[in-house]
């Protein structure tokens, strides 16, 4: 009988109006919020084949006479994006997240197609690389996603995994707030066909799955879902229910979850509500004591609007409390708004060590080396910010940040450590912080993007290559542990005898890291970078920037 591996759906997002403007480092492949099924990309570096037979669309709107914008597509020949921008198939009514009325006109699928081919021609990292294809010839999802480059890295990685689409209004939720809708787990697959195996990594406090004796605690191994054998069902139905439950389940969907906690042998069955979850990104501040030492800990999961002032009020507590070390837990952080890795760096290193440096430099392609493709502005690094900067509402004067004044701080990694995560590592590192790294390989994401709205979809190309003050930035495959320790779900994010969080304290005090370890899941990315576990919606894989 044959066997059918799940298909990962990504959850629906809330659709809540959150203000921002942004700018995005890259995540990994896939359609972020549009709800479709999760395939890794094959990798094959061969250019697809070009379709004779144009796609069905709605009818053609009417034509308003422009003879430049209906001039007929000639290879190697691209006309400005702005001719063809907001000129839709189906154009929005009202207003958008941002209280202005839709800059929307009536258009044709061409237009649309017109704007990205001469959109990505402009700004486009690999500009170069990209298979200039007929317009004319291709439903617009379609034609996105052929423009891209097909190179392969000497790794046999492919050079751009980082090409997707939201939905505008999906995106707005969930950059903002983390706004989804679910039962508040976050999921972690070790095995995706039959037997499969999937886990608990951590939940949000509030959501259903945090529900004391009757929620889903780290650790916790799911059994059964539905009635259906979630380890070893074959059949295609089951793999339907499956899906469904995990990540199609709307508002008020009640699933029953057979599940073993870490550290049991017995099975329990619990039934949970899906609700919106609103993402807490920062959790888990406290201190430890360690031979001598006062030692701050922080879990730090979503670069997103929200963490600004959450992050602020961590190092604040972990100052007052006279930490001395800090342990910054980014193992499941896949990224979001650099500015915020920005504002870290310079809460972990402070003022002296970091006056007048560079955190991150943004390198676009050879078109556009002295402004930014597209704020106009002239190209500049980012600093360590050393105020709030308002990321969900204006914050007027803005309020200075702490520090803990550190030369030396651990981060735990993995690879689900993605994008702005990795750049707050490699931005210390651009200045002498000693950064030492517990855990696996990062997932190896150093590009980034503007996220471009048109017609009501948000697309995601890439853009740029981030550096750090040493002109650093090539880590494709990612940034490898100074001690690889597993990932250890017997134990609760924060407790000291957890095996990351233990081995950075006991090389706080050796200077050694642990003796290797031994087992299955222990034998994660030694060698080269891992797959991610988690399979978070796009755009929290990502590094997120803002037009200044």
């Amino acid at each position: 009988m044959p066997l059918f591996p799940l298909r990962f759906r990504f959850a629906r997002l809330l659709l809540l109006a959150v203000p921002m403007a942004v700018l995005v480092a890259c995540g990994g492949g896939g359609d972020g919020g549009s709800g479709v099924g999760f395939l890794p990309n094959s990798g094959t570096g061969t250019t697809p084949p070009v379709t004779t037979t144009p796609p069905t669309a709605p009818p053609d709107a009417p034509d308003d006479g422009d003879a430049l914008r209906n001039a007929p597509w000639v290879e190697g020949v691209f006309r400005t994006a702005s001719l063809y921008k907001d000129r839709c198939t189906a154009p929005r009514t009202g207003t958008g997240y941002d209280g202005k009325p839709f800059a929307d006109k009536a258009g044709r699928t061409l237009d649309e197609n017109n704007w990205l081919r001469a959109w990505i021609n402009d700004t486009y990292l690999w500009y170069d690389e990209v298979p200039d294809l007929d317009p004319a010839l291709y439903a617009t999802a379609d034609y996105f996603d052929l423009l891209k480059t097909y190179a392969v890295t000497p790794s046999g990685r492919d050079k751009d995994q980082f090409h997707f689409t939201y939905t505008t209004e999906e995106w707005n939720a969930l950059s903002g707030a983390g706004t989804s809708v679910g039962y508040g787990a976050q999921w972690a697959f070790f095995a995706l066909s039959p037997p499969r195996d999937l886990r608990v990594a951590y939940v949000e406090p509030g959501s259903p799955a945090a529900t004391t004796g009757a929620g889903l605690p780290r650790g916790a191994r799911v059994l059964g879902v539905n009635g259906v054998d979630f380890v070893n069902d074959p059949t295609q139905e089951g793999v339907d229910v499956i899906n469904a439950a995990l990540f199609g389940a709307a508002p008020g969907t009640s699933t029953r979850f057979t599940v073993v906690d870490a550290g049991s042998n017995t099975p329990r069955d619990i039934t949970l509500t899906a609700a919106p979850v609103i993402s807490t990104p920062v959790q888990n501040v406290k201190t430890l004591p360690n031979a001598g030492r006062t030692v701050g800990y922080l879990q730090f999961n979503d670069h997103i609007g929200t963490a600004e002032l959450q992050l602020k009020a961590a190092i604040e507590y972990l100052r007052a409390q006279r930490a001395t070390e800090l342990v910054v837990d980014l193992r499941y952080n896949g990224g979001g708004y650099l500015d915020l890795a920005s504002q870290l760096g310079f809460m972990v290193a402070g003022e002296t060590q970091t006056r007048g440096k560079t955190f991150e430099t943004v390198r676009f392609n050879n078109k556009h080396t002295e402004r930014d493709p597209v704020t106009g502005d002239t190209l500049a690094p980012t600093p360590f910010w050393a105020t709030t900067l308002g990321f969900l509402s204006p914050i007027d004067p803005p309020l200075p940040l702490p520090s803990l004044d550190l030369r030396r701080v651990y981060v735990l990694t993995g690879p689900d450590t993605c994008s702005a995560s990795e750049a707050f590592i490699n931005g210390l590192r651009g200045i002498d912080i000693d950064v030492v790294q517990i855990g696996d390989t990062t997932c190896g994401k150093p590009y980034g993007f503007y996220p471009e709205d048109n017609c009501g979809t948000t697309y995601f190309s890439v853009q740029f290559q981030g550096v750090n003050a040493k002109g650093f930035g090539d880590y494709p495959d990612g940034l490898a542990p100074t001690c690889f320790v597993p990932d250890d779900f017997s134990r609760a994010l924060g407790d000291p005898q957890e095996a990351r969080l233990a081995a950075a304290l006991a090389h706080q005090v050796s200077g050694a890291c642990p003796a290797a370890p031994a087992g299955r899941l222990a034998k994660r990315a030694v060698a080269g970078p891992a797959a991610p576990l988690l399979h978070k919606p796009e755009g929290l894989r990502n590094r997120i920037l803002r037009p200044r």
